[in-house]
């Protein structure tokens, strides 16, 4: 006698891709339980930014309105300031806009969307292993906030658990494409500093980036390459403060703001894992993880989810077998985002574009269409061979 599994799917991890992968297959009717050891509102390291396309899929989901209704600022405009010059322009296709609400904020919205979904989630779960019968993942052991086991069986379990995801390590989910930590990056928030822009400021072998945020704050984001990290770790303050000292115009107005909360920060590693395998799959940055040079970390989180739910729905309906699933939706990950990868990972270096980008960016200065193109590859709304095509 064949047993019926507790649920159709568990997703281990309940923030930016774990959430939606558990909404949109509750929505479809899915039996789906959603654990995660956090409980919310709770805050993450993020750059907190959504470009365009994940924006779309917020209001696609019915979650955008309630995120504007915090009071998060909305901007069109992506500044560069490469020093010598500057590429300022607007994400194709026109009207876009982007968001960078506090995740304490974002990630409440879609635990609840996704339990207004019908998806039954825990909060304040540690996942202790993944139950593995005949060579399958079939489930999950785990223990609760109140510290009653939580032993549940399922047809899929879905790692949502980050770019250090238990799940990926425990089925033993390989990695390719890897290139190692590049930078590390710290960041705060200060009152009293308006931006209207995503403004990134390149200053020999620092970089700067100042992001709005909600209840009038901006991040304020300072990265180094990885050789000078411990370096800078020795004395996070005064290593950040002096960063803004090769920008004068932002170091005086810093001066007049006031921060708002403690320096923190860290590196990724830049790698893709095999998504799938008997009885699981990865979504989110346990799927895919980038430097965040270019903030792509969520709204690359709600492109897995997405691409993630419809392959499942296909395989739990009986319209297509696990492996044919599973193989297209590592097609369409791998296409996606193998080419801004590796942009992302050239600028994370912090070392000088080489000479063949000095040119183009040279070339493109003042071009507003151009300057659109590019900054709409850095949102990711245009491919690289798209938005930065080669000279003629």
């Amino acid at each position: 006698m064949t047993t019926t599994p507790d649920y159709d799917v568990i997703v281990v991890g309940a923030r930016c891709a774990g959430s939606p992968t558990a909404m949109l297959l509750a929505r479809r009717g899915h039996r789906v339980l959603l654990v995660d050891r956090a409980t919310f509102p709770s805050d993450t390291l993020s750059t907190l930014v959504i470009h365009g396309h994940g924006v779309a899929a917020l209001d696609r989901w019915g979650v955008l309105d309630g995120v504007l209704a915090t009071g998060c600022p909305t901007f069109d405009t992506y500044v560069f300031d490469f020093g010598p010059l500057v590429i300022s322009g607007s994400p194709l296709p026109h009207p876009s806009f982007a968001i960078a609400p506090r995740r304490t904020v974002l990630d409440k919205l879609l635990v609840d969307t996704a339990a207004d979904a019908g998806a039954d989630v825990r909060e304040g779960v540690t996942l202790e292993d993944v139950v593995v019968e005949r060579g399958a993942v079939v489930g999950i052991r785990a223990v609760d906030a109140s510290g009653d086991r939580l032993d549940v069986t399922a047809r899929i379990v879905v790692g949502a658990d980050g770019w250090n995801s238990f799940v990926a390590r425990r089925v033993g989910a390989a990695r390719h494409h890897e290139k190692p930590v590049l930078e590390h990056a710290f960041y705060t928030y200060w009152s009293g500093l308006p931006f209207d822009a995503f403004t990134t400021f390149i200053r020999g072998d620092r970089g700067i980036a100042a992001i709005p945020t909600n209840d009038g704050l901006t991040l304020v984001l300072v990265g180094c390459p990885y050789a000078q990290a411990a370096d800078f770790r020795r004395d996070v303050e005064a290593s950040y403060l002096a960063a803004f000292e090769r920008e004068p115009e932002l170091s005086k107005r810093l001066r007049s703001a006031t921060r708002e909360e403690r320096i923190v920060g860290g590196g990724v590693p830049n790698f893709l894992r095999t998504p799938s395998g008997p009885g699981w799959v990865l979504v989110g940055d346990a799927s895919y993880t980038r430097d965040p040079i270019t903030a792509q970390g969520i709204t690359h989180a709600f492109h897995s989810a997405e691409w993630c739910a419809d392959a499942l729905d296909h395989v739990l309906t009986g319209r297509r077998g696990f492996d044919d699933a599973m193989q297209q939706y590592r097609q369409v990950r791998d296409r996606a985002v193998l080419p801004l990868y590796e942009l992302t990972t050239q600028l994370a270096t912090l070392e000088p574009p080489p000479p063949e980008l000095q040119a183009y960016l040279g070339s493109i200065a003042g071009n507003q269409a151009a300057m659109d193109a590019f900054v709409s590859v850095m949102a990711g709304t245009l491919s690289p061979a798209e938005g930065m095509p080669a000279p003629a």
